[in-house]
């Protein structure tokens, strides 16, 4: 059965259409973009709703390019886990990779 997903996270979830997203099947993409774009009050309810367990895997495997380094810096010092510089490097957004693929 298909949890939905409150819509408080719409904000961080921005570019999502919420209605069709799953808690479970979309998990990772869900905290992944909590984690980076909630407010306090998003994160606490991400809290509520995944356990530690959930979002310290999200965040030891982070997805490529859907990072922001300041906030998967923090959340691994929070977590006290260690990303290899590699995994670090490739899960940050980042507009110079954009820059120069298309030699802008």
């Amino acid at each position: 059965m298909k949890k939905k997903v409150p819509k408080q996270f719409q904000r961080a979830l921005w570019s999502y259409d919420i209605s069709k997203m799953d808690l479970e099947k979309d998990k990772k993409e869900i905290i992944t973009q909590v984690l980076n774009y909630g407010t306090w009050e998003d994160v606490k309810l991400l809290f509520r709703l995944y356990s530690e367990k959930e979002i310290k895997k999200v965040i030891e495997n982070p997805r490529r390019g859907t990072w922001f380094e300041k906030v998967l810096n923090f959340w691994t010092l929070m977590f006290n886990t260690n990303l290899k510089k590699e995994a670090l490097k490739k899960a940050v957004f980042s507009l110079k990779i954009i820059e120069d693929k298309y030699n802008i």
